[in-house]
């Protein structure tokens, strides 16, 4: 076991159990920093006895960021959120958090700085998600000027919140909504290679101070992954053209009335305004997978029917001969 201690912030989500795996095989230490630490006491099995430990902290108390990051060689910050709720804003949560850890990263003297964005951070985005990644980005960078940022697509694996609540909803509904038509292409990428990345971005010395964007192996419209989805589960269901405006109006009245419910959204208008663009990777200024050493991607028909298949009729036990024939 290296003595390097890698402080890695949302460390108990879906992203972050795979990060803390890798690290712990790896041999480093690993401080899983997390809001509520009652609820990552699993993470302790990603490793040896003693070599991941879980602290409280919350991204927008810095005297807590503090605390997190004692005695770190490296920090890892995941944190993130796909829709707001209470005081889980874009701003406090993707900017200002990120901002918060960066300055005292670099009061720490760690240097060795690891930023999860994503594909599509813009400051001109018509999505909030979007312009307070890009915030966050400029923020890193400034105070970190050898950080590394990752901007993955779309990430797939066993737990993710794409193809297992579209999968869900066809046992709800009798359409899936291509919203725009489903002509926005996605470069779905496996959770295991974007972990793989981080902690390649934490070892290569060639990495510091570069962007590198991560995506899957191939490209789709969303239609195709809706299409994939179906035969994957075995199930008939009819995709929806639906326009932009009214999605945006159906995200919008949904925000507000799921506010009162103890249930995420199905969709939020600032949703609907990501999928005005391709979500793949660019084809200059930026780094890739290869740059880091990371050749063999995992693909979405390799990993995606593995996890899938509980939404047959009749789960594993479900024939699928008339479907592969």
């Amino acid at each position: 076991m290296t003595n390097e201690l890698i402080t890695v912030f949302g460390g108990s989500g879906f992203v972050g159990k795979y990060v803390v795996r890798v690290l712990c095989k790896k041999g480093y230490r690993v401080r899983v920093a997390v809001r509520n630490p009652g609820l990552a006491g699993d993470q302790r099995l990603s490793g040896e006895v003693g070599q991941v430990q879980i602290v409280q902290a919350n991204v927008r108390n810095r005297d807590s960021i503090e605390r997190a990051l004692e005695g770190a060689d490296g920090v890892v910050n995941l944190v993130a959120i796909l829709f707001e709720a209470g005081k889980q804003t874009f701003k406090g949560t993707q900017e200002t958090g990120a901002r918060n850890i960066a300055e005292l990263a670099a009061k720490a003297g760690i240097k060795n700085v690891v930023h999860v964005s994503a594909i599509g951070a813009d400051k001109d985005s018509g999505a909030e998600y979007s312009r307070t990644k890009a915030s966050a980005e400029v923020a890193v960078m400034e105070n970190c000027p050898d950080a590394v940022i990752l901007r993955p697509s779309l990430i797939f694996g066993q737990e993710d919140q794409f193809f297992n609540r579209f999968a869900s909803m066809t046992g709800l509904s009798p359409f899936l909504p291509a919203i725009g038509g489903g002509k926005t292409k996605l470069q779905p990428v496996f959770v295991g290679d974007v972990a793989n990345a981080v902690v390649a971005s934490l070892e290569r010395d060639d990495a510091k101070g570069k962007v590198f964007e991560l995506g899957g192996p191939s490209v789709y419209m969303f239609t195709e992954i809706y299409e994939f989805i179906l035969k994957q589960i075995d199930k008939k269901r009819f995709i929806l053209p639906l326009p932009f405006f009214v999605a945006k109006v159906m995200g919008i009245i949904f925000s507000v009335f799921f506010k009162i419910l103890p249930l995420d959204p199905p969709l939020t208008g600032d949703q609907v305004e990501l999928l005005k663009a391709d979500n793949v990777v660019a084809d200059e200024g930026v780094g890739t997978f290869a740059d880091l050493g990371i050749a063999e991607l995992a693909s979405i028909e390799v990993i995606v029917p593995e996890y899938l298949w509980r939404y047959r009729a009749q789960g594993q036990f479900h024939d699928m001969k008339s479907t592969e024939s």
